[in-house]
């Protein structure tokens, strides 16, 4: 079996929180008491677009929040939707040991709109551990779209058995088996490293 030489990890809920997930959204509705509903119907209509690059970020609040006059500013609701993303210090600490040895091609696999996906990378100095971001908003493919891995996988030029692809949703590490990458399903960081270790990749 080819040994693992390029490690591909999700960001939100592996590195960092969720930039703007459902929770987050929820958390928005209730802190700006805007309409649950009408703001998730909104989203689903268009995050396709605004996670595969088609949609920038201030188009999308125009579509989900700003339709309709509001009492609060967008930069008021800029600074609540930035302030969500927080890091993982144990998943980065560790992400940053594997860095540090050399062995691996370190890269990002994940969906993200571009706005925030730049945002997190510069906030968290995740260039200091990953060579190349593969996001849905650079791809225009969202995982677990199995076009998204075998995409990477030829721009990294590997074969997928030496590529490793680790994610905290079961859907997202399915898809990767299924394209023949390994695949680990994060829970935290003490778990990520025993099966790192079993891997032979620590």
């Amino acid at each position: 079996m080819p040994a693992i030489t390029a490690l591909f990890f999700d960001v939100g809920g592996v590195l960092l929180t969720n930039g703007w997930d459902r929770a987050t959204r929820r958390q928005a509705a209730a802190r700006f008491q805007l309409d649950w509903d009408a703001l998730e119907e909104r989203h689903e209509l268009v995050v396709a677009d605004f996670e595969t690059g088609r949609l920038p970020l201030d188009a999308y609040l125009d579509r989900i929040v700003f339709h309709e006059a509001r009492p609060f500013s967008r930069g008021e609701f800029m600074d609540f939707l930035l302030a969500q993303s927080q890091p993982l210090p144990d998943s980065l600490a560790l992400t940053r040991e594997l860095a540090g040895t050399g062995r691996y091609l370190m890269a990002t696999l994940n969906n993200e709109s571009a706005e925030l996906n730049a945002f997190r990378i510069r906030q968290f100095l995740l260039r200091d551990c990953f060579t190349v971001f593969f996001t849905s908003c650079y791809l225009g493919l969202r995982k677990p779209d199995p076009r998204i891995y075998r995409l990477a996988i030829d721009l990294v030029q590997r074969n997928p058995e030496e590529c490793l692809f680790i994610d905290d949703r079961p859907l997202n590490v399915e898809s990767a088996l299924q394209v023949g990458m390994h695949a680990v399903r994060f829970e935290n960081a003490a778990q990520l490293r025993r099966e790192l270790t079993a891997l032979s990749v620590l």
